[in-house]
């Protein structure tokens, strides 16, 4: 899953990178609303966490270009103001979802997650492939029964594979959604991560190679 964080206190904004990156996600980092507009003309990221009150371009105006765009990114609003009155004019404003600061990390994490899944098209809430199961809310993979030992960019590729129900997946498709602005895309950072999930995924092989296109399940 591809986030962009977009918030002016450099501090928060390193933290909650560090944090989401831990879980599995790819972040990137906006310092203000131009920043954030400008990447996400680049990127198709599946979530924003927009600070509301961003310095410069407000996080009203971020989010109201957004939707104005048509864009497909879910926004997560993030303010200190925790009044009622000012969660229903964020969420009138288009941002999908709304979390008064300071908040649980965790349940920063589950509300990502939860967009996230909305995101796209529509996915079961366990994707199965033969034996191999995964269930993105658990954060667990199973084949034949037994858990699989993945890190988190490892898991984050199976699930974009196996989201993919048949599709081929390209190594750029998987590099900009399961990495960052950090990963240096002339790297085999790609293959090494596909090797080494399909020494953990087992026989048979699973996942099929399609030359000069990409990957599949």
């Amino acid at each position: 899953m591809r986030v962009l964080v977009v918030e002016d206190d450099g501090e928060l904004a390193e933290t909650l990178a560090v944090g989401l990156r831990r879980e599995g996600m790819a972040i990137d980092v906006a310092g203000d609303g131009y920043d954030a507009l400008d990447r996400l003309e680049l990127v198709p990221y599946d979530v924003v966490v927009l600070d509301r009150d961003l310095p410069g371009l407000h996080g009203d105006e971020v989010c109201r270009s957004i939707v104005a765009d048509g864009c497909s990114s879910r926004v997560l609003m993030l303010t200190a103001a925790a009044a009622v009155g000012d969660r229903v004019e964020g969420l009138g404003l288009g941002a999908d979802d709304y979390l008064p600061k300071p908040f649980a990390f965790a349940e920063l994490v589950a509300r990502i997650r939860a967009l996230g899944r909305r995101s796209g098209p529509p996915l079961p809430p366990v994707l199965e492939h033969g034996d191999l199961r995964l269930d993105p809310a658990l954060r667990v993979a199973t084949r034949a029964g037994a858990r699989l030992p993945l890190a988190p960019k490892e898991f984050a590729v199976l699930e974009l594979l196996l989201a993919a129900q048949g599709r081929v997946v390209s190594a750029e498709e998987l590099l900009e959604r399961v990495w960052d602005e950090l990963a240096d895309p002339f790297t085999g950072t790609v293959k090494v991560t596909i090797s080494r999930l399909r020494a953990k995924l087992g026989d048979p092989p699973i996942i099929q190679t399609v030359a000069q296109a990409g990957y599949r399940i």
